[in-house]
């Protein structure tokens, strides 16, 4: 049996192993605060992508939920001025402040728009007053594929000699540039 003395090897023992405890709780705090800080940013970055969209006006957007409010004001203070209810339809970002876009829509209406109900995908709207024809291969001699009716919004592909590819649904082919609104340099 030992018999130690206050102060003897256990009382150091026992003043060590609550400084290592000390350490330990420290390090454990450390790590949590780091790995909240962490989960954090991670969560972040995916709203960081709809943001990138702070780049050089203008470019072309699409509406990415099936309804959206344009307001007079680039903040839910402003009077709503439309509300669109066209999941997709191509939009043209004239002008950024803050999280808030100024879109221009296919008939000229201008008004703003949160960042996060706007999407970068490539969308076009057929326009004009007669069926678009969509075809098999960018030439005007190629396979008819289907027609579209103005209104028609679908996915937009590659643009090349005055055609671009456009996919309504899974239903793809080519169309004249000119008959779509959402395409070129905006």
């Amino acid at each position: 049996m030992i018999a130690l003395m206050p102060g003897g090897v256990r009382g150091q023992v026992k003043i060590q192993m609550e400084s290592i405890q000390k350490w330990i709780s420290i390090y454990r705090m450390i790590l949590i605060r780091f790995f909240i800080t962490f989960g954090l940013i991670l969560t972040m970055l995916p709203s960081f992508g709809l943001y990138a969209q702070d780049r050089n006006v203008p470019y072309w957007v699409s509406i990415s939920s099936s309804e959206v409010r344009m307001r007079v004001g680039p903040s839910t203070d402003f009077p709503i001025d439309w509300v669109y209810r066209r999941k997709g339809l191509p939009l043209k970002v004239i002008r950024i402040q803050a999280g808030w876009r100024l879109v221009q829509d296919p008939e000229g209406t201008q008004g703003w728009m949160f960042n996060s109900l706007l999407s970068l995908e490539r969308t076009a709207l057929v326009i004009g007053s007669v069926n678009a024809e969509i075809r098999a291969d960018p030439s005007d001699a190629s396979r008819l594929n289907w027609t579209a009716e103005p209104g028609v919004i679908g996915k937009l592909g590659a643009c090349q000699a005055e055609w671009c590819e456009f996919d309504v649904d899974g239903r793809r082919g080519w169309v004249h540039q000119n008959r779509l609104w959402g395409v070129g340099t905006p």
